[in-house]
């Protein structure tokens, strides 16, 4: 969902393309890993960089947390979860996953032929007694959803998830036992010089502007069935580049990311140059979970005691990056420079990213101080968005089908 300050316009617009796809969290984007089994590889890294994303979620009551007693007091997880923990991603790596690369020791390996990343998982600095590897997700595994991915390689335990992609894959059911981010990052944008008095999604639609977004897109079906835009001014036609965006001299709006694509267009994207405004589709009232973690349903029994163990150490992660994200982003930084793909990403935007969500609350604790956990209203509230889109929503489909807060650590918070 990002991109970088030095490059080419095709580098650029590849990045681009990347940075909208990881973030679009719609029905059929639950992308994921790369299939594939060993990370081989190459290059260990002692970069040293602090991230900066994190993870919260909204629900139950609870009391918020100040520390992690798992990595302030150190945690032993060897012969609890399995050794590597594989954790399938829905992108390249970027700051949007930083409570996953806050757990990977300096002591990494990277794959480039697979784009997998495996070294110690560490709680607070600690080592665990066992490995973690990160897949990346995206062009790495053809672009199929991360569900699909995990129901076909049964050496993955943990892949992100999305709520809208939940919803509609039920033949490859997956269950939320955390969410990092409380709040999607997905955005539509606009240029504010020519529609100085749009604010909203639905000042769009009442001046029938274009909206380019990608195809298959969920949020865009919501919206034409709740009023808020006419089904023509949606155009399905979106690639993820800046070109027509920039050629159309900002006559239409765009998809995107509030972490990526301001900072790209004002800073990047040297043929635009200058700010965009936006709206958070959160804030429009399409309320997905984006970026969660799930495992397979038929898996949580089995996984039950590693879950408990691990998923507060990722709560508490999530609150290490956003605090101190240095370390974590280098580490981001380096695993995409030895990939050496399309995908770029560079300080600027891993250091936009972090502010941003911050500044938006994109990480953070839900009404009840607690980060990570889900609210069962909220879910369902999409899953009847998506029924009176007259999208093919399963009829005994309820949230309680789509997550669990149960292994979440109640006093950790923000």
């Amino acid at each position: 969902m990002n991109k970088r300050t030095n490059r080419t316009l095709a580098v650029l617009a590849a990045g681009s393309l990347l940075a909208v796809a990881c973030s679009d969290d719609e029905g059929a984007d639950d992308t994921s890993p790369a299939t594939g089994g060993t990370t081989d590889t190459t290059a260990t890294s002692d970069t040293t960089a602090t991230a900066d994303t994190t993870a919260t979620a909204d629900t139950t009551d609870t009391t918020a947390g100040s520390g992690s007693t798992a990595s302030a007091a150190g945690i032993d997880l060897s012969g609890v979860c399995p050794d590597p923990l594989v954790i399938q991603t829905d992108w390249f790596p970027e700051s949007e996953h930083g409570a996953l690369y806050e757990m990977v020791g300096d002591e990494y390996e990277v794959d480039t032929d697979a784009k997998r990343v495996t070294g110690p998982l560490v709680a607070g600095g600690q080592d665990t007694g066992i490995s973690v590897e990160v897949r990346t997700g995206g062009p790495a595994i053809g672009f199929n959803p991360v569900a699909s991915t995990l129901y076909t390689d049964d050496s993955i335990h943990i892949g992100y998830a999305n709520t809208e992609s939940q919803v509609l894959q039920t033949d490859t059911p997956l269950v939320s036992v955390l969410a990092p981010l409380e709040i999607n990052p997905q955005i539509i944008m606009w240029d504010p010089e020519t529609y100085p008095d749009v604010e909203t999604l639905a000042d769009l639609g009442e001046e029938n502007v274009t909206v380019n977004v990608f195809s298959g897109g969920v949020f865009s079906e919501v919206f034409v069935a709740d009023g808020t835009w006419s089904a023509d001014q949606v155009d399905p036609s979106y690639e993820g580049v800046p070109a027509r965006f920039v050629a159309e001299g900002g006559n239409i709006a765009q998809q995107g990311f509030a972490s990526a694509e301001p900072y790209n267009y004002e800073e990047v994207f040297e043929e635009w140059g200058k700010p965009v405004e936006y709206q958070l589709l959160h804030e429009a009232g399409f309320e997905v979970y984006s970026q969660t973690l799930g495992v397979r349903r038929g898996d949580l029994e089995s996984l039950g005691p590693c879950l408990e163990q691990v998923v507060p150490v990722i709560q508490q992660a999530a609150i290490d990056y956003i605090n101190e994200p240095d370390r974590t982003n280098g580490i981001v930084i380096d695993i995409v420079e030895q990939f050496d793909d399309v995908w770029v990403y560079d300080e600027g935007v891993a250091n936009f990213s972090v502010e941003t969500q911050k500044e938006l609350g994109l990480v953070g604790n839900g009404p009840d101080d607690t980060l990570g956990n889900m609210d069962e209203a909220r879910i369902q509230g999409v899953i009847d968005q998506m029924r009176e889109a007259d999208m093919d929503v399963p009829a005994d489909l309820e949230a309680a089908d789509l997550f669990t807060n149960e292994f979440i650590d109640t006093s950790i918070g923000l």
